[in-house]
């Protein structure tokens, strides 16, 4: 899948990321608890989360991470992080994502955390997206693919349902190779539908079987999305 819009260079798409990131961390207040997300811009938040906690302009607030490299990362920044159990609601959750419809739906799980980033944004008050333009498209499935993470037990049973769906599937390796396994032990099906016509009807369907644990399609739980370009942040509300 190709993306017809032009891309920036490098470094400049590393500083929107950051102007995203940053912007993000300013809806965060003193002793809210804080979904932390996982990913190239969303690090930017929690760094920024992490210079404010320092300086003391954010007592009180909790860190809830997406996941484990994260967790790990905010605990070296010095963010006090809740466990695993979420003891608390969460106020605002911070998290990019892989591509984003003009309705705000989201695909996620490029970075293999969807699982737990929905556990996140379906718990969280605000649930705040951050990208740079060229995560934006006329349709979800257009420049990204739609990462499933799927139950090792009987998963060549869900491949065959996911291609009787119209799905190309990959599954995701390491860059050496070995098998991907996610935070909780899964597997992802990395699958290529092109364009989708109805997400929401994919996204019931795949929430149905018994096996697929979880999918990248987040569908109506952005409540603000923040987007960087070279015209400067644009922040747009559901």
């Amino acid at each position: 899948m190709s993306n017809s819009t032009p891309h920036p260079a490098p470094d400049e798409h590393a500083k929107l990321k950051q102007e995203a990131g940053e912007y993000a961390a300013g809806f965060v207040r003193p002793g809210m608890a804080v979904g932390l997300g996982t990913g190239s811009t969303a690090i930017f938040a929690t760094r920024r989360i992490a210079e404010l906690f320092s300086q003391g302009r954010l007592q009180g607030i909790l860190g809830f991470a997406t996941s484990t490299a994260v967790r790990e990362e905010a605990i070296r920044l010095g963010i006090p992080m809740a466990d695993e159990g979420m003891p608390r609601p969460l106020d605002v959750a911070i998290d990019g994502a892989d591509e984003v419809d003009p309705g705000m739906n989201l695909i996620k799980g490029g970075g293999g955390a969807l699982f737990r980033e929905k556990i996140v944004a379906q718990a969280s008050a605000r649930f705040l997206v951050i990208v740079d333009d060229s995560k934006m498209s006329p349709r979800l499935g257009t420049i990204h693919v739609l990462p499933v993470e799927v139950l090792p037990f009987g998963s060549r049973s869900q491949i065959r349902f996911l291609e009787s769906l119209g799905a190309r599937i990959a599954i995701r390796k390491n860059p050496d190779g070995s098998p991907y396994v996610t935070d909780s032990g899964n597997m992802i099906a990395d699958c290529d539908f092109g364009p989708l016509a109805n997400p929401t009807e994919l996204a019931e369907r795949l929430s149905s079987r018994a096996g697929i644990v979880e999918h990248g399609l987040f569908i109506g739980l952005a409540t603000d999305l923040i987007v960087a370009g070279r015209e400067g942040l644009r922040h747009l509300k559901r």
